[in-house]
């Protein structure tokens, strides 16, 4: 908005006494005619439909340029009684605002409630700069810039109010600020900078402190200052000094958590303070109880004194309906990403849109400080409290609606889906997973079984899976114990999906050695899928090859080797000699001929199934990799050292570049070779080499998992064997 003021040429008036200002209305037109007594008049026409004349004092009309700014012309708004940290923020405000030269533009932009305007009038208000006289005015809107430098004419000279419109109010007041120096005005919340454009643009000879929500349209501005969350020290400072006011020394736990809970956000820290304060019987740790029960109600109220308007979802509230009104999709995608991890979230999880929209709905999100981008990774950010009040729904919210809210969980548990490499296995897929597992477990503590279907069950069996293969058990179950009863839920018994399932849950149940689970599982599965699927499937031949695997794992080679033999003879018929399963049975067959000592079919059996894995599947791939291993621990059961040791060195520095230092697979090899070395006779590389390997099996699988017990107990084992040599005999 511009705001201007019209010359028109002096016309003879009757009866106009000489020396006193008037303004004549005329029926049809509304003429403000301001004489100076020098016949140059200053105006304006407007309609109107009356004939009145208004007399005003001759000082009323001093030109702009030489209207002093009277005492008391300040009126910022009472500074924050509590202000803490924002020492940096602070220092770069006091750097760029002390320049001299042309006027200064400074934007503080960030997130609704992150303590912008408190920073603003904190300045102000404390700060040796300098400037004088000090204006606060809200820029949310045009009509409120304009009411603001309206407020200010009248300041200036409170007898224009009698006969200026806002608008000629406010022009006037543009006119003074173009015409003084020295002054600092605050544009406070300003949402469309066209509405403060014109004005930063005139008035040169002061300094604008800009407070926005939005982000990328301070091009023009010397200094752009980004506002962040208080930090964990700050936030329970201010956290502290609030809710102890009125009650020192009230119990306090639980308040670093809740926090944290609210994602250091000085608002809503804050607001939860106000309402501790207000209720003294009430402990930060009960207000987390609320808060995870009756979310929609905490962020929604306050204390008594504190205005509705200051709450976290009407601050939100305010932004989202902008955001909506702008582009219905970018509000959809800001509820979808509220399911996932507030940081680190690739575009892959952004929903179906064609690039054009998504990018657009990304922007916009971006430039009201709704979520953060990370250009060099691709990725987004969103600040955690946004992302909880976001997927919280609330019938009294037009953004957060039940049928809103349920929308974005579909959508996000689809995108998660869409993005999920095909297999778990192929470390070349591994980068992905790290990448989408933080949003997966963020989905799913975010989401309940009720609301589960059978594509978040595909989610959590696969997410499981891989687990698995990372050497993480406890995860694994956690993972494919709900997934199964998802599948339970939504398909029934014998679904085949239900059936994998209960395979993949046993399986997990063996891998941390809790047989006595996985055994039974592994039976039931055996007879659902032999009833449901056929003897000759390739699903029933998995559930038999699994039980087999079970019965070697508590030693009961008595009925792990028939079986072995059974699914190797009929994968061989089904599948064919070169499908990976048959490969598979071929080496437990192998392990279970080792197991009992009978090298002389094992040895063979081994060699022949490294050899087809290498021309079938090739020499880096993980199965192939297993079979070196098992064959060299062959060779060193008989005592073949010779063949063994390069043969496990050899898989270890495959495994290490393929899987990585960390993997499982590798932690074995390594263990292996140390093995190998002590069964030479050579401690002095043995034990170096378990205790690197425990080192990393206790950091990366922890103290209990399998493999780190085999190593500990082996490197024990090679520690007494060390002493013993070095006792005298």
């Amino acid at each position: 908005m511009k705001w201007s003021f019209r010359k028109r040429t002096a016309k003879p008036r009757a009866h106009q006494p000489d020396g006193v200002p008037s303004v004549v209305e005329a029926s049809g037109t509304r003429s403000v005619a301001i004489d100076t007594g020098g016949g140059a008049l200053l105006g304006s026409v407007l309609t109107g439909d009356s004939a009145t004349a208004i007399q005003l004092p001759p000082e009323a009309f001093v030109p702009p340029a030489h209207v002093p700014a009277p005492p008391g012309l300040d009126n910022l708004p009472a500074r924050p009684a509590l202000f803490v940290g924002r020492a940096r923020e602070l220092e770069r405000l006091d750097a760029a605002l002390a320049s001299q030269g042309q006027a200064v533009v400074q934007a503080v932009h960030g997130l609704g409630g992150i303590g912008k305007s408190a920073l603003a009038a904190h300045w102000a208000a404390t700060r040796p700069h300098g400037h004088t006289p000090l204006r606060w005015i809200t820029a949310d809107s045009a009509a409120a810039v304009q009411q603001g430098l309206a407020d200010l004419a009248t300041a200036l000279q409170p007898a224009l109010a009698r006969a200026l419109t806002a608008q000629e109010l406010a022009e006037r007041a543009a006119q003074w600020l173009a015409t003084h120096t020295g002054w600092l005005i605050v544009l406070d919340n300003v949402n469309d900078p066209a509405d403060i454009a014109a004005l930063t643009a005139r008035a040169r000879g002061g300094r604008f402190l800009i407070t926005s929500r939005l982000a990328t349209a301070w091009t023009h501005a010397t200094t752009v200052v980004r506002l962040d969350i208080l930090t964990p020290a700050e936030s329970l400072a201010l956290f502290t000094r609030i809710t102890t006011a009125q009650h020192p020394g009230r119990d306090l736990d639980g308040a670093t958590e809740l926090c944290e809970e609210l994602g250091h956000l000085p608002l809503a820290i804050e607001q939860a303070a106000a309402y501790l304060a207000q209720n003294p019987l009430t402990t930060p740790r009960t207000y987390l109880h609320f808060l995870a029960r009756h979310p929609a109600d905490m962020y929604r109220h306050t204390a008594a004194t504190t205005p509705t308007e200051h709450t976290i979802a009407r601050t939100w509230n305010i932004t989202l309906h902008r955001i909506t009104t702008l582009q219905p999709h970018a509000a959809h995608l800001l509820r979808t990403l509220a399911w996932y991890a507030p940081d680190h979230i690739p575009t892959t999880l952004t929903g179906p849109a064609d690039p054009p929209t998504r990018d657009a709905a990304l922007g916009l999100l971006a430039a009201y400080s709704m979520i953060t981008p990370d250009a060099p990774t691709g990725t987004v950010a969103v600040h955690r409290l946004v992302q909880a009040l976001t997927r919280t729904p609330d019938p009294h919210d037009p953004h957060r609606t039940p049928e809103l809210v349920d929308q974005a969980r579909q959508q996000a548990t689809t995108n998660l889906h869409t993005a999920l490499p095909d297999t778990w296995s192929t470390p070349a897929t591994w980068p992905t997973w790290r990448t989408l597992l933080p949003h997966i477990d963020a989905f799913t503590e975010h989401t309940t079984l009720d609301t589960d279907t059978t594509t978040t069950a595909y989610i959590l069996n696969k997410t499981g899976l891989f687990l698995d293969n990372q050497g993480q058990p406890g995860r694994t179950i956690t993972y494919l114990q709900r997934a199964h009863v998802d599948y339970l839920r939504v398909l029934g018994e014998d679904h085949p999906d239900t059936l994998t399932s209960r395979n993949n849950l046993a399986y997990a149940y063996r891998s941390v050695g809790d047989l006595g689970r996985a055994i039974p599982l592994f039976e039931r599965t055996l007879t659902d899928r032999t009833r449901v699927l056929g003897e000759d499937h390739p699903d029933t031949l998995t559930s038999r090859n699994n039980l087999a695997y079970a019965y070697r794992s508590v030693g009961d080679l008595g009925r792990a080797i028939p079986l072995f033999e059974r699914t190797l003879t009929d994968r061989t018929r089904v599948l064919g000699e070169d499908h990976p399963s048959t490969l598979t049975s071929r080496n437990n067959l192998a392990g279970a001929y080792e197991s009992v000592g009978d090298l002389g079919r094992a040895i063979p059996l081994f060699e022949r199934t490294l050899t087809d894995r290498t021309r079938v599947l090739g020499e880096d791939h993980p199965s192939t990799l297993a079979s070196r291993n098992n064959l060299a621990y062959a060779y060193e059961s008989v005592g073949d050292l010779g063949r063994a040791i390069p043969l496990f060195e050899q898989t270890l520095t495959d495994r290490t570049r393929v899987l990585g230092e960390d993997h499982p697979d590798t932690l074995t090899s390594r263990n292996n070779l140390a093995g190998a070395y002590e069964s030479a006779g050579d401690l002095g590389r043995a034990i170096p080499l378990y205790e690197q390997t425990l080192t990393d099996a206790e950091r990366v699988l922890g103290q209990e998992h399998p493999i780190t017990v085999t190593v500990r107990g082996n490197l024990t084992a090679a520690i007494a064997e060390r002493e013993g040599r070095a006792k005298p005999s």
